[in-house]
């Protein structure tokens, strides 16, 4: 009886028998906890699953497996969707056969997969998921799949259909065939340049049963697996490789946050692998602060006349993190402009400060105002019903709710108005770290570039401001660069993919140095001019339009520009390339999709191609924000070159997650898989997006 017959059989028995045997672990705690399969996603060693981890469960992987070394990051977006990036390793191919241009480095491919949860696994009802893998490139390991998973006590088992690369064992007839003869085959190599989705690929060609077992040994940490798999390695991307058999074994043992996993594959080789894992809602950090003020034993000043303003404004500071600008008290009301910068969490800083000024202000003073600003602009005015806070911050109610005392609303002319810091003009100054990065170069695998960002300027007022930034090299491996302008024939201007020349030519650069502009043009309506040296590569000049009220969900902006490209050989002159570019742009935060934010830009690109950009990012618990976009224009994947667009991926990192007290700021972590010329947007030194940030909170 054939291996295919025998897991058929063993299929069918096991989804009548878990009917039955269900109830008798229902009182079990032995669980099989979900692990990455070698190339990563939720899997059994070769072959995924139709699990799903808990929103927002990371997980970063290495496995070697013989002719293959992968590297890979899987994350659970949301509770339905499972997302993989990965970096293959073929040990059996060169990069090139050009050894100036490669030398002796191995084959790198790229690959991404999804998975989306078609139906949540129930008492009697398996989860149930469909999956593309490898689905937007050179398709080294492209499949379709869909496959169910059981849990029956301490075993999961699941069943699954796989085309592509998961069919090729050709075992079971495609029933797509039958309905198309389309179906029949699947075609071959893949379009464009690389990087394109292959849709009329989907579900095509052979197609194969796959499988397996995972039991949760007695002893915990430990973890059995076994599975048929559903490829017999006759046109691997490494070569023909031999298949003694399509069963393989494994183990994975889970210590702290690593999975180690060892098995046996293919009846002839070992593989093993290692997996860090961790929750980006529940990730945090200890930290090192003081509780918020008490005022149950509050003793308020009788009149406006016997308040320590000195006291209060220090201690807005040092407790609440609320850096004063300005300040007006009055007998009624009190109005505090400033900026927030420790606590994240608005509902935590408008706490703190309100009962700093509660301890601080008579009973006369029925009106907080607490005015974030930004840039030099007041923001947002959180007017807080004084009584009913205090009432609130000392438990005076059962359900009491103190984010019930505050409203967050635009600034009123008069609260603009009266705003007259005492000192708005002078030099101002800052430093940031930097971080580049590329994988997968023909060079080396891992180039980096590490540095400082020396940023200063000089504010004339609030409005108006000269600045500029330096970006210091420290240390990097760029010196193993083959070629700063590749040999591929193109037909559009090059404004990104001499960015070889720029990195390497300036270790001491001067990125931006520029006069700037900005206001409120009306309540919900704010503007910006500038000029100058405004990224790496481009100069000129440009403005901006932003409609964007207090706490919606949606924003509209505009911005035109005409640059100039900067020669990289030289740290103030300009070369003959020019152009107009901009784009207008909508913001939203869809309400069915929690936590996400969704951008969508529409006009000419540096290139002067015309199309659209769609940016989609995530918003975990922790702060952390992972993001994804891909711009669409009017120029063919053969005009665009290779990965037949503009794409990439990036994760921002809040600060205080490395830190022992509160603060702000964050770490922005891109990954672009390949940069061309088209789809590139303007890196603009200041966007109003950014500004108003605190209107309409996503990022803070």
């Amino acid at each position: 009886m054939s291996a295919q017959s025998l897991f058929n059989k063993a299929a069918i028995a096991i989804a009548v028998g878990s009917v039955f045997t269900s109830s008798a672990f229902a009182d079990t705690e032995l669980k099989v906890k979900s692990s990455q399969m070698v190339q990563g996603g939720s899997g059994l060693i070769q072959t995924p699953t139709a699990r799903m981890g808990e929103e927002g469960d990371f997980s970063i992987n290495y496995t070697d497996n013989g002719e293959y070394r992968f590297f890979s990051v899987n994350l659970q977006l949301f509770d339905w969707m499972q997302a993989t990036a990965r970096y293959t390793d073929v040990r059996t191919r060169l990069y090139s056969d050009v050894a100036s241009f490669s030398g002796d480095q191995t084959l790198k491919d790229k690959g991404l997969d999804v998975k989306f949860r078609l139906w949540k696994e129930s008492y009697y009802m398996p989860d149930i998921s469909v999956g593309f893998r490898d689905f937007g490139g050179t398709g080294f390991f492209e499949s379709e799949y869909i496959n169910a998973s059981k849990s029956v006590g301490p075993f999961d088992i699941h069943l699954g259909l796989g085309w592509g690369y998961l069919g090729n064992a050709d075992d079971i007839t495609n029933p797509f065939c039958e309905i198309r003869e389309s179906f029949c085959s699947r075609p071959t190599g893949f379009s464009g340049r690389g990087g394109k989705v292959d849709y009329d690929q989907f579900f095509k060609g052979t197609m194969a049963v796959f499988g397996g077992i995972e039991y949760q040994t007695p002893w915990e940490p430990l973890t059995l697996k076994v599975e048929l798999e559903g490829n017999d390695y006759s046109r691997d991307r490494a070569g023909e490789l031999q298949q003694d058999s399509r069963w393989n074994v494994g183990a994975v043992y889970r210590w702290n946050n690593l999975d180690f996993s060892l098995n046996y594959q293919r009846g002839n080789t070992i593989g093993f692998g290692v997996s860090y894992r961790f929750n980006m809602n529940t990730i945090s950090q200890i930290k090192v602060d003081n509780e918020p003020r008490s005022i149950m034993a509050r003793n308020a000043p009788d009149t406006i006349d016997d308040v320590n303003k000195s006291r209060l404004y220090n201690k807005l500071y040092t407790t609440s993190g609320f850096l004063l600008s300005d300040a007006e008290i009055k007998d009624d009301e009190a109005t505090f402009y400033g900026t927030q910068v420790s606590y994240r969490d608005h509902d935590e800083a408008i706490e703190r400060i309100g009962r700093e000024v509660a301890a601080e202000l008579p009973d006369s003073v029925k009106t907080y105002h607490i005015i974030d600003n930004r840039g030099g602009l007041p923001m947002v005015d959180t007017e807080v019903d004084a009584e009913a806070f205090i009432a609130a911050a000392r438990y005076e109610g059962i359900d009491t709710d103190i984010t019930d005392t505050y409203e967050r609303k635009a600034p009123s002319e008069e609260v603009i108005n009266a705003y007259d810091p005492e000192n708005d003009s002078g030099l101002f100054y800052s430093a940031d770290l930097f971080w580049s990065q590329s994988f997968g170069n023909p060079e080396d695998f891992y180039l980096f570039q590490t540095g400082l960002v020396l940023s200063s300027g000089y504010a004339f007022n609030r409005k108006l401001a000269l600045m500029g930034s330096a970006r210091v090299t420290l240390f990097d491996n760029f010196d193993k660069f083959n070629f700063l302008v590749d040999g591929e024939e193109t037909t559009l201007p090059r404004v990104r993919t001499r960015v070889r020349e720029y990195v390497s030519e300036n270790p001491i650069g001067l990125d931006t140095a520029f006069l700037h502009y900005k206001d409120s043009i009306s309540e919900n309506v704010f503007g910006q001019v500038y000029g100058g040296y405004l990224e790496t590569m481009f100069a000129g000049v440009g403005g901006e339009i932003l409609y964007r009220p207090v706490d919606s969900n949606i924003s509209y902006g505009i911005d035109i520009n005409y640059v100039k490209q900067r020669d990289p050989y030289s740290q103030l002159a300009t070369i003959d390339y020019e152009a107009i570019t901009g784009h207008a742009s909508v913001y939203w935060k869809p309400e069915f999709l929690k936590g996400t934010q969704l951008t969508v830009s529409a006009g000419q690109f540096l290139a002067k191609d015309k199309g659209v950009n769609v940016d989609f990012a995530k918003r975990f618990d922790s702060g952390i924000v992972v993001g994804a976009y891909a711009a669409f224009t009017d120029v063919s994947a053969e005009e665009y070159g290779e990965g037949s667009f503009t794409k990439g991926f990036y994760i921002s990192i809040p600060t205080d997650l490395f830190l022992l007290t509160p603060t702000k700021g964050r770490g922005l972590f891109p990954w672009v898989p390949i940069s061309r010329d088209g789809g590139q947007l303007l890196r603009r030194p200041v966007r109003l997006i950014d500004v108003t940030e605190i209107r309409s909170p996503f990022y803070d």
